[in-house]
């Protein structure tokens, strides 16, 4: 039983990993597409999973984005017109949702960004079934069109953060503030500008800060900014503070108890909101109180564990719907 995943950002390629370690051990088979971005080819190698590289991520103008996404669809449709999967699933591929559409491939889609609205419009009314934390309001995803909706008691980090082990470790010097620079390049960025470099530069008065940058790895005075690929859920895991824009790192740390603070650029974040009403250490603040924040939770560790026990983990969701889908298709 032939399934495909396709994966276009770091985030995606650690939530597919999870899946497709379920999937297989329940006996299916899965392919693992990716695209070619900074964040996704390293992970994929370091979690040692068999994947197929294909197109690439240009952000240089909206024109190459667009032009690399119509060849990376044609390329897909290729590679599965003749022996197609029985499903699909992704976390906001808009490639994968248009080309499994096209083949009739039944598309499970993990959604966790109302802010991404050229992707959300993009792919959200092909997908045969939506899977969203209950921490999204639910007229938000039918708003994009989805035409079945199934909402979990969770965020989608629990899917690899429940009885996660580090896989590296860092050996710097504490207390060790990590800051992850904001998304600049994403569609639903663009135009916003990155504080984070200069918050981090703040912060260095406190301790150690690794700044986590997203495109280019140049040197910055001050701040200690890895060379090579970095696994984001073992330092987030291993910090005494974690600074972002709330991406997937604000959650990584809050699910295993290290403070997280979360600057406000991007709105209401619903996802955060909900484990910080939860009990998570997830602190949403604006950017003239980092340093109030900041001293007052560095080095705290939290114990989330009953926390996290209460929490329901998507993948179950996902193994139920595809082995409806895939047994429905079968007889």
């Amino acid at each position: 039983m032939k399934i495909w995943y396709d994966a276009c950002t770091g985030k995606q390629v650690r939530y597919g990993a999870e899946v497709k370690k379920r999937l297989e051990g329940r006996g299916y088979k899965v392919i693992f597409t990716v695209r070619k971005h900074p964040d996704t080819i390293p992970l994929a190698e370091y979690l040692g999973i068999d994947f197929k590289v294909v197109g690439r991520y240009d952000t240089r103008t909206l024109y190459t984005r667009l032009y690399e996404s119509l060849k990376r669809q044609i390329t897909l449709s290729k590679m599965f017109h003749k022996d197609p999967p029985r499903c699909a699933i992704c976390h906001a591929s808009a490639d994968l949702c248009r080309v499994a559409f096209g083949l009739r491939i039944p598309i499970i889609y993990t959604f966790d960004t109302p802010h991404a609205d050229a992707v959300n419009r993009l792919s959200i009314p092909l997908a045969t079934t939506v899977i969203a934390s209950k921490a999204i309001p639910k007229e938000i995803i039918s708003g994009y069109g989805a035409k079945n909706i199934i909402q979990f008691e969770g965020v989608d980090e629990v899917a690899w953060m429940k009885n996660f082990k580090p896989l590296m470790r860092f050996d710097l010097k504490r207390p060790l503030i990590v800051v992850r620079q904001s998304e600049v390049k994403a569609t639903y960025a663009l135009g916003s500008s990155d504080i984070m470099e200069e918050i981090a530069r703040k912060l260095s008065s406190l301790g150690c800060v690794l700044y986590l940058s997203r495109y280019e790895r140049k040197r910055r005075k001050g701040l200690i900014v890895p060379r090579g690929f970095v696994d984001s859920a073992s330092l987030a895991s291993q910090a005494d503070l974690v600074v972002s824009a709330g991406g997937t790192i604000s959650r990584e740390a809050a699910l295993s108890g290290t403070p997280s603070i979360v600057i406000n650029i991007f709105g209401k974040i619903h996802v955060n909101d909900y484990l910080a009403e939860r009990g998570f250490p997830i602190f949403t603040i604006k950017p003239e109180e980092i340093m109030e924040y900041a001293k007052k939770y560095i080095g705290k560790r939290f114990d989330i564990n009953n926390l996290l026990d209460e929490l329901e983990n998507p993948l179950d969701l996902i193994e139920n719907l595809v082995r409806n889908i895939v047994d429905v298709n079968h007889h």
